[in-house]
């Protein structure tokens, strides 16, 4: 990739996971990485490849109109938009305090659609971007204790499909991918919340059986499955819509496709041996 066609990508949740793996796999291939966190320390190691760290919360809508504007001023555009923060709120729908709820659709899908709006001005004016949104096989399906977090999930995918109809007569692309079992801190998280939430309420077998099965899970794919595809959608030029990638995202998504929602159950509470 030449000086001139280098393209200027904004990465969110970029200080860990699939986000930091996907900005080192764009820095070697030669694109502006602008990788966007809370935890800016944990960037630094991007920033020594030659990355632009930003700090960035999905919720505070004035670090990220800071953070786009950083970008137009010292790029003139942006071309990529990865949404990838994102985390995983578990706990009995009864137990979850509203705050929380709240909080998880801020970051899950408020946080992506105002960062969105924020880009789609610059996008329309070039005539060409893509927008990559870092969804699950979580929407599509559900697990125990997961109402807000399939809820976000599950909204995401159709604001996708939406957005994509909006913005196709620009010359921008919607892509959404979805992430089967990666390395990440994201099972840390959610067996944090289903501890605070519902460890010791009427729910406690049930989050038993959930913390289990999180803790569980062996051999992930590692996160830099999820920045080859990210990669491979911005490189087509004519990408799909979804990406499925991961460990079980294939079968779970052909699982869900082909069972009725009464045979799904049973599968579920078996996978969580309840």
């Amino acid at each position: 990739m030449n000086e001139s066609n280098k393209k200027v990508v904004l990465i969110t949740g970029a200080s860990s996971g699939m986000g930091k793996a996907t900005a080192n796999l764009l820095l070697r291939q030669g694109y502006i990485v602008y990788g966007a966190a809370r935890r800016v320390e944990r960037m630094r190691d991007l920033e020594a490849k030659g990355a632009h760290i930003l700090e960035m919360d999905v919720t505070d809508d004035e670090s990220m109109q800071s953070g786009v504007e950083r970008i137009i001023r010292e790029q003139g555009r942006i071309d990529v938009l990865f949404n990838n923060a994102g985390y995983g709120s578990f706990g009995a729908v009864e137990d979850v305090p509203m705050e929380e709820a709240r909080r998880q659709m801020e970051v899950n899908l408020f946080g992506v659609s105002r960062l969105t709006q924020l880009v789609l001005p610059y996008m329309r004016a070039q005539k060409y971007g893509k927008i990559v949104n870092n969804s699950s096989v979580g929407g599509k399906i559900y697990t125990l204790l997961g109402a807000w977090y399939h809820a976000g999930k599950h909204a995401l995918e159709g604001y996708s499909d939406c957005l994509r109809l909006e913005v196709a007569p620009f010359g921008i692309d919607v892509v959404v991918i979805e992430p089967g079992i990666v390395e990440s801190e994201w099972g840390e998280v959610a067996i944090e919340h289903i501890r605070q939430t519902s460890a010791h309420t009427p729910y406690r077998q049930l989050a038993e059986a959930a913390m289990g099965m999180f803790g569980q899970v062996k051999n992930a794919a590692s996160p830099d499955v999820i920045a080859n595809v990210v990669l491979k959608a911005i490189e087509a030029r004519r990408p799909r819509t979804r990406y499925a990638a991961g460990k079980q995202a294939r079968s779970v998504l052909l699982l869900r496709k082909l069972l009725s929602d009464r045979m799904m159950d049973r599968v579920v509470y078996r996978m969580f041996r309840v």
